[in-house]
């Protein structure tokens, strides 16, 4: 008889396997789940090269995974000095007086709408702050920026203009350029002459977050971009990934047939502990943006336009692509995108194995809930964000949908109980990755959402785990701890599903595993 590569023995097993629901001990063969029980279970595995590794009562899950990631890409959107403390104007000028300059560039990220105190993102409030030096501060949801007079000058930008996408160039009620970019085309404008980290750094820094990831428990993540390829297969090919990626390619306004044709052929694409698979869509922006579409306009008049200045044509590419046998994920923030989307998955022909999902999912009305289950249609949600929202609806967030629409704020607990399957994650880099901060969010949602019933502990670990699993389409090999499944497993100090969720939140991680290998060992 083989032997075990690895026996995990002395824990409470939870295996979200209805078949056996709980056990003491796993073992693991190149990467695979081939024993799971007792210890006399596994006895006959055990040999002179097996590694044991003794938890000491410790809770052991199905690997955690992240349901929306941008890990990698990230990488170049938490570039720079971080501003997510920043609390007003002030504090911002103070930041990017001392502010350490970059080739001669100030880079920032993660800055909160809520500084502007209700006014529009504008370069007069900083100008005199930098002396003239180019500046680009993404703001904290990655989909726009504020950037400076002598960025707008590096990049040539001298006026306003026409995009595919739903983007802009903000000018104010003169026609002078606030300096504020709004959506990915009008950023790759600047992004494209500023300076880029070093492929050695880039390397370096890729390893220590996946590391990081690891280490938090993450086995695994759904990442909503293409990233580097050349860069991860690299890394890939001199080491193992310590998490587990899946990575899904963009497609934007105006994509062609030829387009789809090279995502359709790009899904033959991976290595080791990383995969392309499924394209990603974008049906809207951001409510604090401006860009969210919503079935009735924000305080301020906007939101009623699509991404998809041509919103069939979106739903002729996911066409193409469900026949192609390609699973998509669309972002879909506000209650029109949603539905467009759903309308869009209602038009597809029935196909059992392919699983369409929607990101996000701010704020929907009720009707909408009932049509993920009916649809088939994942719902993937991070229950972090509520905390860029307040509970008194004073944020940027709640005012610009106003009481009625912010009171609908992340329906996750509705969703499932709607029936829909519902993957968690935390969009890092615009919440930290640490999946144990989702798992007690999902349970404890904030701001907006606060008043909102949260998961259960077990809704919170399957959708980290089975539901995750199921939004990706690999219920067959992941997602639950039963023999002939990939060896993802995440063990904690505490049972995730019973402890209290703050208690969750900061458990030790004992051990995490990915394809079998040993990623991180806690104390």
């Amino acid at each position: 008889m083989p032997t075990a590569d690895l026996v995990i023995t002395g824990s409470a097993v939870r295996t979200l396997d209805p078949a056996r629901p709980q056990a003491t001990t796993v073992a693991v063969q190149d990467g695979t789940i081939v024993a799971v029980g007792e210890e006399d279970v596994v006895r006959d595995w055990r040999g002179s090269g097996t590694e044991v590794v003794d938890l000491g009562g410790a809770s052991l899950v199905p690997g955690l995974v992240d349901g929306h990631s941008h890990a990698v890409w990230g990488l170049d959107m938490t570039t720079g000095l971080d501003l997510s403390q920043v609390r007003d104007t002030a504090g911002l000028r103070a930041a990017l007086v001392s502010a350490e300059r970059i080739d001669g560039w100030i880079i920032g990220y993660g800055l909160d709408y809520n500084v502007f105190q209700g006014g529009a993102p504008d370069r007069a409030l900083i100008e005199d702050a930098v002396a003239g030096v180019p500046v680009f501060l993404r703001m904290y949801d990655a989909h726009s920026a504020l950037v400076s007079g002598a960025a707008l000058k590096a990049a040539g930008v001298t006026g306003p203009r026409t995009f595919a996408q739903r983007a802009r160039i903000a000018t104010d009620s003169a026609g002078r350029l606030t300096g504020h970019l709004v959506e990915h085309a009008a950023m790759t404008l600047v992004e494209s002459v500023m300076p880029r980290v070093p492929y050695p750094e880039r390397r370096a820094r890729l390893v220590e977050l996946l590391s990081a990831m690891a280490a938090g428990g993450l086995t695994g993540a759904h990442v909503m971009d293409i990233g580097d390829p050349e860069l991860l297969d690299a890394v890939a090919r001199e080491t193992v990934l310590p998490v587990r990626l899946r990575f899904s390619p963009w497609c934007m306004p105006g994509a062609d047939k030829d387009s789809l044709a090279e995502l359709v052929a790009l899904q033959a694409r991976g290595g080791r502990h990383w995969r392309i698979g499924g394209v990603k869509f974008f049906m809207d922006g951001t409510v604090e943006g401006g860009t969210a579409w919503l079935e009735h306009p924000d305080c301020h008049g906007q939101g009623t336009e699509a991404f998809w200045p041509d919103p069939d044509a979106y739903s002729d590419a996911v066409r193409f692509l469900h026949r192609a046998g390609v699973p998509t994920a669309t972002h879909a923030i506000g209650d029109a995108a949603v539905r467009h989307v759903l309308d869009t998955v209602a038009t597809l022909e029935p196909d059992a194995g392919l699983t369409h999902r929607i990101e996000h999912i701010e704020s929907v009305p009720d009707d909408s809930l009932p049509r993920f289950a009916r649809l088939g249609v994942a719902a993937s949600m991070q229950p972090p964000h509520t905390a860029y929202t307040r509970a008194d609806h004073a944020d940027e967030w709640s005012k610009r949908l106003g009481d009625t629409r912010a009171t609908r704020a992340w329906r996750t607990r509705d969703l499932r109980d709607a029936g829909a399957v519902v993957a968690l994650g935390s969009d890092w880099p615009i919440a930290h990755h640490d999946p144990r901060s989702v798992l007690a969010t999902a349970r404890t949602p904030r701001g907006a959402a606060a008043a909102r019933p949260g998961l259960t502990g077990l809704q919170a670990l399957e959708g980290c785990t089975s539901h995750a699993a199921r939004a990706a389409g690999e219920s067959d090999v992941s997602g639950r701890i039963a023999v002939g499944l990939r060896a993802d497993l995440t063990a904690l100090a505490v049972d995730p599903v019973t402890a209290p969720a703050d208690e969750v939140a900061d458990a030790p991680v004992r051990l995490t595993v990915t394809g079998g290998h040993i990623t991180h060992r806690g104390p």
